[in-house]
């Protein structure tokens, strides 16, 4: 759709914020030609969800260490299910 091609998109190109941005030459010279995109597509608005900042790393903290628990348990179930394939996961101990 940038370049114009027939049927590249539904509708003509346009810009979008945290994704992609058309720009002249002129601006990446000004840039130092530095091509990294967060130099010119910026980031997308973000929509308040009314909670704390607090509030919401207490409850995203939680839930990783959550994931990471049952992470935990996951990863020994799978190495016992392993051992009992006959594959340890030790260097010179699989039996294939």
């Amino acid at each position: 759709a940038w370049r114009g091609d027939e049927g590249a998109g539904a509708s003509a190109y346009q810009n979008v914020s945290g994704f992609c941005k058309s720009v002249t030459l002129d601006k990446i010279r000004e840039q130092g030609h530095v091509l990294t995109p967060g130099r010119y597509v910026g980031a997308a608005e973000v929509e308040d969800d009314g909670e704390l900042l607090a509030d919401k790393m207490a409850r995203l903290t939680t839930t990783l260490h959550e994931q990471m628990q049952k992470a935990g348990r996951l990863d020994k179930a799978i190495e016992a299910n392993l051992r009992e394939l006959g594959y340890s996961g030790q260097e010179g101990e699989n039996a294939a």
